[in-house]
């Protein structure tokens, strides 16, 4: 199966939100981020009476026998505290905001790294299993060096260990094939003490993003949006938590399920007179893209210095030909029928 068309939706779920437009790190709207998919510490969770959500779990059904094989895949992002540092003249560093150096803006930001964990493969006949995974720590520093080469600043990078599980479970109780699979996918970072009231500290803490990807060879995904009658009350029974698993890839492909916590329909595609991610919901590209042609020179320098996406889509921008841009005003798309998917 060729999981390129999936990831390309995968990608834009796994940045939703990532920054909003103006793409800088001094508006409002991006100063509390990360709220897609994110799943917290447990003790956090707890903490706030689960108002965070520390598990996500995906149902859904598969059509297959003892040559069905099942493969798993967990996206997410893991934040990265990016702190400045003004360092003076005897060297003591203090953290700051931003800093402007030899003309280039720097900012104190969350970045943030995507992380991938890859279940063993799994006959949907065999036994229940948990795969734990975790990501360790770490501290990385950055000289900013003035004009005259003296050290004017720092970057430091931190990360937070982060710890989690991923547990399935498959029901074959229905019969004639057909299996309920259950993912679970938990956070168990350990978390506690004073720094329980931090949402900052729990964030750098959480699994971001969070989304599923599954597929099959020997069998067939069942629709949970348009499931053929014979298999709409097992269907029914299916219960999906901060996640919506649809059927992902080439339209009339049954082989791959993307389980994400954005809503989408069976065979989602990124449009193509899309010029490349935006972070901002892929339906409204040309009045974001023509927002960005507006941003004064200085804003332009702060969107710059936010980050690489955050540079890209700006050269990007400015870099569109007038054709491109006028791709993006409108396209009428054909009208499908709706249509019950034939299993067997």
């Amino acid at each position: 199966m060729d999981l390129t068309l999936v990831e390309k939706i995968a990608d834009a779920v796994l940045y939703e939100g990532y920054m909003l437009y103006p793409y800088r790190a001094s508006s409002v709207k991006n100063q509390q981020r990360f709220n897609w998919g994110a799943l917290a510490p447990k003790s956090y969770s707890d903490y706030q009476n689960g108002t965070e959500a520390w598990e996500m779990r995906t149902e859904c059904l598969i059509a297959g026998d003892r040559n069905t094989d099942l493969n798993i895949k967990v996206r997410f992002l893991q934040l990265t505290n990016r702190e400045v540092f003004k360092v003076d003249e005897s060297g003591d560093a203090q953290p700051v905001q931003s800093l402007d150096i030899n003309g280039r803006l720097y900012q104190s930001w969350q970045e943030a790294v995507e992380r991938e964990v890859v279940v063993p493969a799994i006959n949907p006949g065999g036994a229940d299993i948990e795969f734990p995974f975790s990501f360790s720590a770490s501290v990385e520093s950055e000289k900013i060096f003035d004009a005259d080469g003296r050290i004017a600043g720092l970057i430091v990078r931190t990360q937070r260990e982060i710890n989690g599980e991923v547990k399935l479970s498959i029901d074959t109780s229905a019969g004639n094939g057909l299996s309920k699979v259950t993912v679970l996918i938990r956070n168990t970072t350990p978390f506690d003490g004073a720094e329980l009231s931090n949402r900052d500290g729990a964030l750098l803490r959480s699994i971001v993003s969070t989304h599923t990807i599954l597929s099959v060879s020997g069998g067939e995904f069942v629709s949970l949006l348009e499931p053929p009658d014979e298999f709409a009350e097992a269907a029914a029974t299916c219960e999906n938590k901060g996640c919506y698993p649809v059927l992902a890839g080439d339209d009339g492909r049954r082989d791959t399920v993307l389980s994400s916590p954005i809503i989408l329909y069976d065979y989602p595609e990124i449009a193509r007179e899309s010029p490349g991610d935006l972070f901002d919901s892929a339906e409204i590209d040309e009045i974001l893209t023509l927002r960005i042609m507006t941003l004064t020179d200085e804003e332009k320098r702060e969107m710059r210095s936010v980050d690489d996406r955050a540079r890209k889509i700006l050269e990007r921008t400015e870099m569109m030909p007038e054709e491109q841009l006028l791709k993006m005003h409108g396209a009428l798309r054909g009208l499908n029928k709706t249509r019950k998917a034939n299993y067997g």
